[in-house]
Order: structure tokens, then C-alpha cells, then sequence
């Protein structure tokens, strides 16, 4: 495959069993650049091979005082360098190829998992962990996959060289081969400890990375209670381990090099010495013995090779594995026994069943959502209502599902796909966004319901009657949107970030009115000079730091709104939002959510005062339905989570979240 033609169609599906595993499937993906390399590099290695035996000719030649033989070998010399310089410059070639092609299959392996899981992905794996994987090891892995090709082309070129050598002069090759088997020999049980050395360095590399980018994720909090300091020392410390780790690592492959140079040479001096003995004994020629030392000379640049490749793999083994891991996340099924009873416990059966309206529907918590209608979801426990809205998303909570006959070891736990383009989550706006829905349970899944979920851990939401894990995941995530209490926005202009999957019913501007956005809009331009008064060209920075906790929970919830899907789940979409902002949301939220199906998770009276229905799940089981007011006078549990009111205790389960509408920390808007 060429560069151009890069990225590959469709870059397959991967051996994640173990790091070595994965390498080979990469090799065995691009087979013909593999043998092409080969070849090249055998004619490359052949060429150079060839000219101590040229040599040794000419020096007979010049002993015999015969001038048409010089003249010939100098024209087979001719042929011998072209032959080298074509075969050099095609090895290159097709070697870097090779190295930018694995290089691309991985990227493009590791793109395609995290449009699958989303933001489930950094929920399974430390995000550190995947920027490791995406950008310094994949560089590492194409290393290896590249350098292959080579070491295979300089084991037969040294096999021939030395068996030539034997047949040649049998005394002087098997002195040749022996100091080569014993420079293997003495090499060899050294690369074990170089390789543990470089998987412990690049252990701590990989801490440093996590450390590094949860600082960075973090650096506003950091600020607000004073910990930079706590967080620098930390930091510096990891990085002396690292950088202790990276000199034992090259005080090793510095001695593995020394000894692929020293003992190479005594061994050369030893044939040199031994085969000058013979030549002045006239048991060989001269240009045999000038044969017999070029060859020596030669084959110290394939055991240079060996070392390079023992160093790639070294590097690239603790790589493959960690790309492996992430790799082998993969989606939670449901069988078919637990598909058809969730079908069976969806409304009752028959009318699950027979194709009508039927809303939202949870068989574990028995929540059922009707469809046009905004329901307002009270849990008391944060946890719990997160992972409820992430079982709305369609997939139930996911286990370790590793390819067949991988080692448990090697069998991370799962995560269910997830996208996050419209939802608030990470994946660039205005870039062939995913989907529209967000299909991801929390880590644990509805473990929080006491033991509910236990009883139906594979049963799946219904939509319609229909469970959503049977729908194709493109139609699942844009039929139903969750967006949690924590949206991330990246950074780009206003308009990329609204580059989303959108029905089209509502426009850019009457998401951002009903989301209260006014100020928003008005801190963005205030810190884009460049936007020329125009909203829409206003640059956010990364993450929206830029902006307050409540502004980008506005924004979000205005970029939701746009997507318009049948379905919407909001997770506490206020919780940062002074008691004002928070009210005209919630009254602009129902006028333009009308006659579509949309699910607020919230503990605020002012939002719970505008849903049609309010359903109350205190311990991971629906206990009470009705409107706000109905449960307010009824149901001394649900006043108490609402109202924080001290005379009712409630269950363990129900212990209040912090009050809405009052004044919040570093995060809350009151503006």
C-alpha cells in the first residue's frame, strides 16, 4: 500500500489477545510491504555482502599481473555498488511505508474504538494512558512492525555469509561462525533485563502522562484550593523516576551496543591474525584472506541490525500491549434469552409488543418515560441518577468481553459505545460527528439500584417496545441524546461547535435563547477580538475554561436542544445555574421541548415544577408517580429530598445533593 492512498479503507479488525499478538496481526496486514522490504533488503545486504569476494578477485587479479581480469572485476564492482545504492534506496523506501502504514492502521484502530465507546473509553482507561497509546506508541509499534522486514533480511544475509565463509576456507569460516554464535550467546541474556527495564521505564512514562494531563483537566480547581504546589512536587518526583528508569534502560542497551562493537572486533582480530598465519604459511592466497576479512568487516552491520530490532521490540512490546487493552474494550451484548425478557417486562407485554407509543421504558428501575411528554426523574443520590441517565442511553452496564481465548489478564472491563459529539462530550465539533445519542453507562452500570439491577443485568431500556441494544448503534444514538451533568466542550469557533447532527426543527439561535446563553455570548466575545462582534465566530478555548460552571452547562444544554432528538436525557442540566437563570431555563425548556419525549434527572423544585410527570426512583426502584405538587403533599420521602426538609429522614440512599439554585462553588454562575 502506498502513502497516498492512506487511510486505509477499512483497517480490519485486531489480535488483541496480548501486545505480541497484536504485532503480528499488524504485520501479517500488510504482508506484501513486509516481503517487498525483504527483498530489498536481502539485494541491499547481498550487495554489500559480495564485496569482499570483488575485492579478493581483484587482489588476485593483481597478483597474477593479469589487466583483463582486473577490468572485469572492476566491472562487476560497478554492478555490485548500483546493486547496493538501489537496493539502500528502495529499502528505505518501502521500510518507512511500512513503518507510516502500521503507524496509520493503529490510529486509525484507536479512532474508530473511541467513536465506539466515547466517553466511556476514558472511563475504562486513564486518559493519560490514551494519549500515550495515540501518540507516542503508535510511533513505536510502526518501529517494530518496520523493522521486521530488516532483521529477517539480515538473518539469511548472515546465514549465507557464513556458510560461504565454510565453504571458502572451512578453518577461517568456522572460526567465524563460532565468535558469531558466541557474540549471540553473550548478547542475548542480556535483552530479557534491557526489555523489563524498558517496560518499567515506560511504566512511569505512562504515570507521568496520566499525572501531566489530570493536572491539566484539573488546574482550575487546583487553583481555587491551592494545591499547584502539592501537584508540581508530585509531578516532579514521577518525572526523577522516570528519568532514573530512562538511564538504566540506557546504561543497559549501552553495554548491549559496546559488546555488538567489542567483541565483533576481537573477533575480527582473531581471524585476521589466525588467517595471516595461514597466508604466510601459503596455505591461502592473499585475496582470500582479504575475502575472509571483508565478510568479518560485513557482518557487523547485521548483528547492528539485531540489536535495533531487539530495541524496537523491547520499546514496542509494552506499547502493543497497552494499545492492545484499549483495543479489546468492546461493547456489552445481551443475549437473546435476556432480550425477549426485557421485551416481555416492557409495559406489560402485549402492548410493548405491538408497535404502538410507548415511550422510555426501564425494566430494572420500572421508569417509564411517555412519549411527547417532559418527565422529571428524582433519585436523591447524584450517583445513582448519572448512572439511571447513562441506562436511558440504551445499553445496560457492560462487563470484560475480550476476544475468545484471551488471558484474563488481558481482559479489561468493557464499555459500551458511546458518542459525544452533540451530548457535551469530546469529539470535535464539525467533524463527521459520530451520532447523535450518548449509549454509555457509567463504570458499575445500575449497580447503585441495591441489588435491582443485579436481578436484570442484561436487560436492556425499551424504546417502544423495542429494546434500544437491538436497534444498529448509528439509529440508537440518534434517536436518544444524554447529556450528563458535566459536558465538555472543545475548543474551535461557536459555529464549529454547533456543527452537530441536527433535525433541523430548531436553529442555532433558539437553542442558545432558550438556554439562557445571552451572557455567554457576550464572555466569548469579550475574549475574541477577532470574532468582529459576530457570536458565531467566537473562539472557546479547550474545554471551555475560559468560561463559568454554568455557562458551559448552558452552552451544552443549548448545543442538545439543537440536535432536536425524539428522545433527550438531561442530567442535572442546571445544577451550576443561579435560581433566575435556572427558572427561565426550565420554562423555555418546556416550550421548546413540546410534543417531543425529553427526561430531566434534576432535584430542583424549579424544574420539577415544569415537567408534566415527576417519577421518583429513592432506591433504584420507581416508589412514587405524580406532579410535583401531588408529591410534595404525599410522599414525606420525595418533600424531603426535594425540600431538604429535617423532620422526614430519609434512606441512606436519599441523601440530598447540594441545593439548587444557591450559591455553588468555583463552578456556579451568577451572572
Amino acid at each position: 500500500m502506498r502513502i497516498r492512498d492512506l487511510p486505509h479503507p477499512d483497517p480490519g479488525v485486531p489480535d488483541v489477545r496480548s501486545g505480541f499478538r497484536f504485532l503480528l496481526w499488524l504485520g501479517r496486514m500488510q504482508l506484501g510491504g513486509q516481503l517487498k522490504a525483504l527483498g530489498w533488503g536481502v539485494l541491499h545486504l547481498a550487495a554489500m555482502a559480495s564485496f569482499p569476494v570483488v575485492a579478493g578477485l581483484a587482489v588476485d587479479a593483481v597478483v597474477d599481473r593479469s589487466g583483463e581480469r582486473l577490468l572485469g572485476v572492476a566491472g562487476v564492482m560497478l554492478c555490485v555498488t548500483l546493486a547496493v545504492t538501489v537496493g539502500d534506496t528502495m529499502l528505505h523506501r518501502v521500510a518507512v511505508t511500512n513503518w507510516i502504514t502500521a503507524a496509520a492502521r493503529v490510529q486509525q484502530l484507536l479512532a474508530r474504538q473511541a467513536s465506539t465507546l466515547g466517553a466511556t473509553l476514558t472511563r475504562r482507561v486513564a486518559a493519560g494512558e490514551v494519549v500515550a497509546v495515540s501518540t507516542g506508541d503508535i510511533e513505536r509499534i510502526g518501529w517494530c512492525v518496520e523493522a521486521v522486514s530488516r532483521f529477517s533480511a539480515a538473518v539469511l544475509t548472515t546465514l549465507a555469509v557464513c556458510a560461504g565463509l565454510v565453504v571458502h576456507e572451512p578453518r577461517l569460516g568456522l572460526l567465524a561462525c563460532a565468535g558469531t554464535a558466541g557474540l549471540v550467546l553473550v548478547v542475548l541474556p542480556l535483552l530479557p533485563r534491557a526489555t523489563r527495564r524498558a517496560d518499567a521505564q515506560r511504566e512511569r512514562a505512562g504515570l507521568a502522562t496520566e499525572l501531566a494531563a489530570d493536572t491539566v483537566a484539573g488546574l482550575r480547581v487546583l487553583r481555587g484550593i491551592g494545591g499547584e504546589e502539592l501537584f508540581l512536587r508530585r509531578y516532579r518526583d514521577l518525572s526523577q523516576r522516570v528519568r532514573r528508569a530512562a538511564v538504566r534502560t540506557a546504561r543497559m542497551w549501552a553495554l548491549i551496543e559496546a559488546l555488538q562493537v567489542a567483541l565483533p572486533g576481537l573477533l575480527l582480530v582473531g581471524v585476521v591474525w589466525y588467517g595471516t598465519g595461514l597466508a604466510l604459511d601459503g596455505q591461502i592466497a592473499v585475496g582470500e584472506l582479504v575475502t575472509v576479512y571483508g565478510a568479518m568487516s560485513f557482518l557487523l552491520f547485521p548483528l547492528r541490525l539485531f540489536g535495533e530490532f531487539a530495541m524496537s521490540y523491547s520499546f514496542s512490546r509494552p506499547s502493543a500491549a497497552r494499545a492492545a487493552r484499549v483495543l479489546a474494550l468492546r461493547r456489552a451484548t445481551v443475549d437473546a434469552d435476556a432480550r425477549e425478557e426485557g421485551s416481555g417486562t416492557a409495559g406489560g407485554g402485549p402492548e410493548a409488543r405491538s408497535g404502538q407509543r410507548d415511550g422510555l421504558y426501564d425494566p430494572v428501575t420500572g421508569l417509564r418515560a411517555a412519549p411527547g411528554r417532559l418527565t422529571a426523574v428524582v433519585c436523591g443520590d447524584p450517583d445513582a441518577a448519572g448512572r439511571l441517565a447513562e441506562r436511558l442511553g440504551g445499553h445496560p452496564p457492560s462487563e470484560a468481553a475480550p476476544p475468545e481465548g484471551a488471558p484474563p489478564e488481558g481482559a479489561p472491563a468493557d464499555a459500551p459505545p458511546s458518542t459525544t459529539a452533540p451530548s457535551g462530550q469530546n469529539a470535535p465539533a464539525g467533524r463527521d460527528a459520530p451520532a447523535v445519542g450518548r449509549n454509555a453507562p457509567a463504570e458499575g452500570g445500575a449497580e447503585g439500584h441495591n441489588g435491582t439491577a443485579d436481578a436484570a443485568p442484561h436487560t436492556s431500556v425499551l424504546l417502544d417496545g423495542v429494546p434500544l441494544d437491538r436497534l444498529p448503534l448509528d439509529t440508537a444514538r440518534s434517536t436518544v441524546l444524554v447529556q450528563d451533568k458535566d459536558p465538555t466542550l472543545l475548543s474551535g469557533t461557536l459555529d464549529e461547535l454547533f456543527a452537530v447532527p441536527a433535525s433541523g426543527q430548531v436553529t442555532m439561535d433558539e437553542a442558545l435563547a432558550s438556554a439562557q446563553c445571552d451572557d455567554v455570548l457576550t464572555a466569548l466575545l469579550q475574549g475574541s477580538p477577532d470574532a468582529d462582534g459576530d457570536p458565531r465566530r467566537a473562539r472557546i478555548t479547550e474545554r471551555g475554561r475560559s468560561l463559568s460552571g454554568g455557562q458551559r452547562q448552558r452552552l451544552a444544554l443549548a448545543r442538545s436542544l439543537l440536535t432536536d432528538p425524539p428522545v433527550l436525557v438531561l442530567d442535572e442540566p442546571t445544577s451550576a445555574v443561579d435560581s433566575h437563570t435556572e427558572a427561565r431555563t426550565a420554562r423555555a425548556l418546556r416550550r421548546l421541548r413540546a410534543g417531543r419525549t425529553t427526561v430531566v434527572l434534576t432535584s430542583s423544585p424549579l424544574l420539577l415544577d415544569q415537567a408534566d410527570e415527576v417519577v421518583f426512583v429513592p432506591c433504584g426502584t420507581v416508589a412514587a408517580v405524580g406532579t410535583h405538587q401531588e408529591l410534595l403533599r404525599t410522599d414525606p420521602a420525595y418533600r424531603a429530598v426535594v425540600t431538604r426538609e429535617p423532620e422526614t429522614t430519609p434512606p441512606a440512599a436519599l441523601l440530598p445533593a447540594a441545593p439548587t439554585g444557591t450559591a455553588q462553588t468555583e463552578g456556579t454562575d451568577s451572572r
